[in-house]
């Protein structure tokens, strides 16, 4: 039991990251009906700016563990939510009217691109960060002597979690920005006739899921301690397969195929064979896709004639 446990808290703090970069993933294809493969790279490059930005608060001086977390996150926020911007812009909107393979050809080409910049400017080997946030709670010991850990940090990624989902749940439901979006995800034709400014529009989205992958860079370099430029590949892949999986376009269903994500690796590699954790992962995501292909929460299109 208190080994299960473990996993449990592991794989909801896991799957906390997923849900937040798939929640990128689900924006955009909600509001112009494309996967944007270049997100995991901006979460990568969230990641290498938050070690960045620890390297340079030290070298000033600065210790206070709280202001450098703030300034990580505010840093990377800023820079990743301009590099989102740009993607859209050059990637996105020349093709927004050509057939629908141009804009994910697009995408691919700049998410090798991005891989190559970190490459080359920050190098091949990985970066390694020393532990900000230490310390925690035991919440259980076992008969046979095992403990169960909650950290701090763990803590501190589920606090910041919660709240930004329900800040963009918020802006999402209850906001003019709201409001635009979903009339863009509807019809852009429409939208844009009613006053809509549907380039601003489409460019916020990309920044919003840009903000929230920064955050999930932030959140993978306090827990696992080292990255390097191919991080955004794979769990780019895992958060696109988060977002199928709770039902693409649907907000609470990004967060919930991340988090079911992060459980179904957490579970595997305890009980299994870790090496294939990803096999798992994929054979799950098949499995629903058979029995319903429109994901754990999405709900079928209509489309009216």
């Amino acid at each position: 039991m208190a080994y299960f446990l473990q996993q449990l808290i592991n794989g909801v703090t896991l799957g906390s990251i997923y849900g937040l970069i798939a929640i990128g993933y689900t924006m955009v294809y909600g509001i112009i009906g494309m996967i944007n493969f270049a997100h995991g790279e901006i979460y990568m490059i969230g990641a290498f700016l938050s070690v960045i930005t620890f390297l340079v608060l030290g070298t000033v001086g600065i210790d206070s563990v709280p202001f450098a977390l703030l300034v990580m996150l505010v840093v990377g926020m800023v820079f990743t939510a301009a590099y989102g911007w740009t993607v859209e812009r050059i990637a996105y909107r020349p093709l927004r009217g050509s057939f629908r393979l141009a804009p994910l050809i697009s995408a691919i080409g700049m998410s090798i691109a991005l891989q190559n910049y970190i490459q080359i400017t920050q190098g091949a080997r990985v970066k390694p960060l020393q532990p900000i946030i230490s310390g925690g709670f035991t919440l259980y010991t076992g008969p046979d002597g095992f403990t169960v850990q909650l950290s701090f940090l763990q803590m501190f990624i589920w606090v910041l979690t919660i709240g930004l989902m329900v800040a963009f749940t918020y802006v999402i439901t209850q906001t003019s920005m709201g409001r635009q979006q979903r009339a863009c995800e509807q019809d852009r034709k429409m939208a844009g006739l009613i006053g809509v400014n549907v380039d601003r529009t489409i460019s916020l989205t990309f920044v919003m899921g840009a903000v929230l992958a920064a955050v999930a860079g932030l959140m993978v370099t306090l827990q696992y301690g080292v990255i390097d430029f191919y991080i955004g590949f794979l769990a780019g892949m895992k958060a696109f397969t988060a977002a199928v999986l709770g039902g693409i376009g649907s907000l609470p269903g990004a967060m919930l195929g991340g988090l079911l994500i992060g459980l179904i690796e957490a579970f595997w590699s305890a009980y299994f064979t870790i090496e294939y954790k990803d096999v798992a992962t994929f054979g799950i995501l098949v499995l629903v896709l058979i029995f319903r292909p429109t994901g754990l929460l999405g709900k079928p299109e209509i489309e009216k004639v």
